[in-house]
C-alpha cells in the first residue's frame, strides 16, 4: 500500500498492477530495513526480495538455503510497513545544496519511527524506511537514518555505516550553500563521525533539545540564530538604524533596554527583540561581529554582555592572528561559564570558521568533522574556500591546543611561591653565591662537611682562598691544607664563643726533616710557612705563637707536666684558660700570657715527623729545627 507521505500526482503515475523495484537493505533483522524505490510501494510490491538480492552478509537463515524462491521467515507473514519523509521533512536549499538534513529533522524524524515501531498493530510486521531512487532523496534517508543510530541507539559509527556501503550506486556527498562549482564535499560518513564525535565531547544530544525553540529562532523573521553547542551560537547580523555606538556616559545610554522586559516594550525589530531576550536570558557574556555595521552595541552593552569587532571581508578566511585572540577570549568565556555568540552578515561562511577553529582547538575535530557537524546544527555554515581554510589550518589549531595543555601543566606544577635563596656568610663576613644544582662546594664557598667519599683532600687552588685577617684568629670551616684531619676530635662549632688572643695558648708540633720526607718537600714547606711570618717578629728571636685560621686548628690549655692534647686521644678534654701553667710538654711547647721567646732542646726532635693539622706556619718550631 502506498505511503501516507506521498502526494496525489506521485501515485497517479503508477498504474494499478506496476511493481516498484528498487533496493532493499536491512538494518536491523527482520525489523527495520532502508529502501528506495523507483516508484512509491504499494501492495503489488514484492517484499521480500529474493535470498539474493535481499539478504544481508551477516544474516544466516536455514530456510535461505532453498534458493531464490525460498518463503518468508515468520516474522514477515505480514506485509510490511512503509513509511517516507521525502515530504515531510524537507531541507531549505540555499542554492545547490541539498542536505544534510538538520537536528530538528532528525528529531522528527525519530518521533515518526517510534510511532512506528511502538504501535501494537505493527509488532509483527517488518517496518521499511523507504526514499526515492535520485541521488539526493537517497544521501539524506541514509544519513537521517544513520545519525539515529548513533545518537538515539548509541550505535557506534562503523556499524551504523555499515549498511550503507552495501547501497549501489554510492550515494551523492554533500555540497557547500555557496554559488560557485563545489571542489570541496562531503560525504556521509563524515556526517555520522562528526555527529558521533560531538556526541562523545558532550556538545548535542536530545535530552535537552527544544524542537519548538529550535524551528521558532531559525526563522528569519524571527532572529535567525541556532545553539552549535552549549557554548557557542550562531546567528546572523541584526539590522537597525543608527548604528553608531552610544557612549556609557550618555543619557542617551541611560534610555536603552536593560532588561528582557523593557527589550519587549521596546520599539525596536522583533528579530532584533528575540535576540536580545535570549541572550540574557541564556547567559550569552560575549558577542562578536565579523560584518560591517549593521546595528548599535550598545543595545548588547546595555544588558551586560560584552561586544567585540573582529571584522574581516566577507568570503575570506580570518588571518591567524585574529584567529588566536577569538580563540583565547572564547576560552575564557567557557571557563567563566558564559556562552558566546558569533555572527556574519548571513551567520554562515565566516561565523563557521571562528567557531569550527575552536571547535578543532579543543575538541580534536577533523576539518571535515567539523564543518558536517555544524551543519547539522546549523545548515549552510563555511562556505567556499573557507571549508579548504579549515582543511589547511586544522593541525595548526591542534597544536595551539597542545602548548596551552603544556603551559597549563607546567603551571600546575609549579610551586605557588617562587623559592628564595637564603643568603649565605661566611665567617669572614663575605657573602657566598648559592651552590649550582646542589652539587658540593669547593672554591670560595662553606665546606658544609669534610668527610669526602674519596677520603681525598679537596682540589682546591690556595691561590683562590681568600687571605686571613693578622691577628684575629676565628672558627672557620674552611679547609687550608690537603693534609688537614677531616675528622678532629678537637674541633668546635661554629657556635662557640672567640677566645682573645692573650688568653690563648696554641699547641704547635715541631716538624723536622726525616728520613720519609724529601729535601724538596721539606724546602717547599719552609717556604710557604716563611710567608706566613709576622711582620712583627724579629730576625733574631722567634714567636712561638702562629696565628691560625683553619677549622682544624686545635687550641689547647696546658698544665705544667702534661703532654700534647692532640696525642691524648679522642676522650682528652681542654683544661679553663684560668687553669695554665707553664710548663714542657714531650713533644709541645705552650706559650704564656706575656709571650715571651722560648728556647727549645733539641730532644723533641727524637719523636719523628709529624704531619700537619691544617695550620698555617709553625714558624719558631721550624726555625729552632733549622738552626740546628
Amino acid at each position: 500500500m502506498p505511503s501516507p507521505g506521498h502526494s496525489r500526482s506521485q501515485s497517479e503515475r503508477v498504474p494499478t498492477g506496476s511493481t516498484s523495484y528498487g533496493q532493499v537493505i536491512e538494518y536491523i533483522q527482520d525489523r527495520l530495513y532502508l529502501a528506495s524505490y523507483t516508484h512509491p510501494p504499494n501492495a503489488h510490491t514484492p517484499f521480500p526480495y529474493p535470498v539474493k538480492e535481499s539478504r544481508s552478509p551477516s544474516k544466516r537463515s536455514t530456510k535461505a538455503q532453498g534458493g531464490p524462491t525460498a518463503a518468508a521467515s515468520p516474522s514477515k507473514a505480514s506485509p510490511p510497513v512503509y513509511f517516507s519523509i521525502d515530504r515531510t521533512l524537507l531541507y531549505n536549499a540555499f542554492y545547490h545544496d541539498f542536505g544534510p538534513l538538520h537536528i530538528g529533522h532528525l528529531y522528527r524524524f525519530a518521533v515518526q519511527l517510534h510511532e512506528v515501531l511502538g504501535d501494537p498493530a505493527n509488532e509483527e510486521r517488518s517496518v521499511v524506511f523507504w526514499c526515492h531512487a535520485d541521488s539526493r532523496s537517497r544521501a539524506n534517508a541514509a544519513c537521517i537514518l544513520a545519525c539515529y543510530m548513533v545518537m538515539i541507539q548509541a550505535w557506534p559509527p562503523h556499524l551504523a555505516l555499515a549498511p550503507i556501503a552495501q547501497m549501489e550506486p554510492p550515494c551523492m556527498p554533500f555540497r557547500d550553500a555557496g554559488y560557485s562549482q563545489a571542489d570541496f564535499t562531503l560525504n556521509i560518513q563524515d556526517i555520522v563521525y562528526g555527529v558521533w564525535k560531538a556526541k562523545e565531547e558532550g556538545l548535542v544530544g536530545l535530552k535537552d533539545f527544544s524542537l519548538e525553540e529550535y524551528e521558532k529562532y531559525e526563522r528569519v523573521d524571527m532572529g535567525d540564530f541556532n545553539w552549535l553547542t552549549p557554548n557557542f551560537l550562531a546567528f546572523a547580523s541584526p539590522q537597525h538604524q543608527p548604528i553608531a555606538p552610544i557612549p556609557t556616559t550618555s543619557p542617551l545610554f541611560a534610555a536603552l533596554p536593560s532588561s528582557i522586559a523593557e527589550v519587549q516594550k521596546s520599539k525596536l525589530p522583533t528579530p532584533f527583540k528575540n535576540v536580545l531576550s535570549h541572550f540574557s536570558a541564556r547567559n550569552i557574556g560575549l558577542v562578536v561581529r565579523l560584518n560591517s555595521e549593521l546595528y548599535c552595541p550598545s543595545y548588547f552593552t546595555a544588558l551586560g554582555i560584552q561586544h567585540l569587532d573582529m571584522i574581516f571581508d566577507d568570503g575570506t578566511c580570518p588571518p591567524l592572528g585574529l584567529v588566536r585572540k577569538f580563540v583565547n577570549m572564547a576560552h575564557e568565556m567557557i571557563a567563566n561559564n558564559k556562552g558566546i555568540a558569533v555572527h556574519c552578515k548571513a551567520g554562515l561562511g565566516r561565523t563557521g570558521c571562528l567557531i569550527g577553529a575552536y571547535l578543532i582547538y579543543r575538541h580534536g575535530f577533523t576539518a571535515n568533522e567539523v564543518i558536517a557537524f555544524m551543519r547539522f546544527m546549523r545548515p549552510g555554515m563555511v562556505v567556499g574556500p573557507q571549508q579548504h581554510w579549515l582543511h589547511l589550518k586544522q593541525g595548526v589549531f591542534r597544536e595551539w591546543w597542545f602548548e596551552d595543555s603544556m603551559k597549563e601543566k607546567l603551571r600546575a606544577m609549579a610551586p605557588s611561591t617562587p623559592t628564595k635563596h637564603k643568603q649565605r656568610l661566611a665567617s669572614n663576613g663575605q657573602t657566598f653565591t648559592p651552590p649550582n644544582g646542589g652539587s658540593k662546594r669547593s672554591a670560595l664557598g662553606e665546606i658544609t662537611s669534610n668527610d669526602q667519599s674519596s677520603g681525598g683532600a679537596i682540589d682546591v687552588a690556595e691561590d683562590n682562598l681568600p687571605a686571613p685577617t693578622p691577628g684575629q684568629p676565628r672558627k672557620t670551616s674552611k679547609v687550608y691544607g690537603p693534609s688537614s684531619r677531616h675528622n678532629s676530635p678537637m674541633r668546635r662549632s661554629e657556635n662557640e664563643p672567640f677566645v682573645h688572643p692573650d688568653t690563648e695558648v696554641v699547641t704547635m708540633s715541631r716538624h723536622t726533616q726525616g728520613d720519609s720526607e724529601s729535601e724538596e718537600e721539606f724546602q717547599l714547606r719552609m717556604m710557604r710557612r716563611n710567608t706566613s711570618r709576622s711582620p712583627m717578629q724579629s730576625s733574631s728571636k722567634r714567636r712561638a705563637i702562629s696565628c691560625t685560621t683553619t677549622m682544624t686548628t686545635s687550641t689547647t690549655y696546658m698544665t705544667g707536666g702534661e703532654s700534647d692534647v692532640e696525642n691524648q686521644g679522642v676522650n682528652a678534654r681542654p683544661k679553663t684558660p684560668g687553669s695554665t701553667k707553664s710548663g714542657s710538654g714531650a713533644s709541645a711547647i705552650t706559650v704564656g700570657k706575656q709571650r715571651s721567646p722560648i728556647r727549645r732542646s733539641t730532644t723533641d726532635t727524637k719523636n719523628g715527623v709529624r704531619k700537619t693539622s691544617g695550620r698555617v706556619g709553625s714558624v719558631g718550631t721550624l726555625a729552632s729545627s733549622k738552626s740546628r
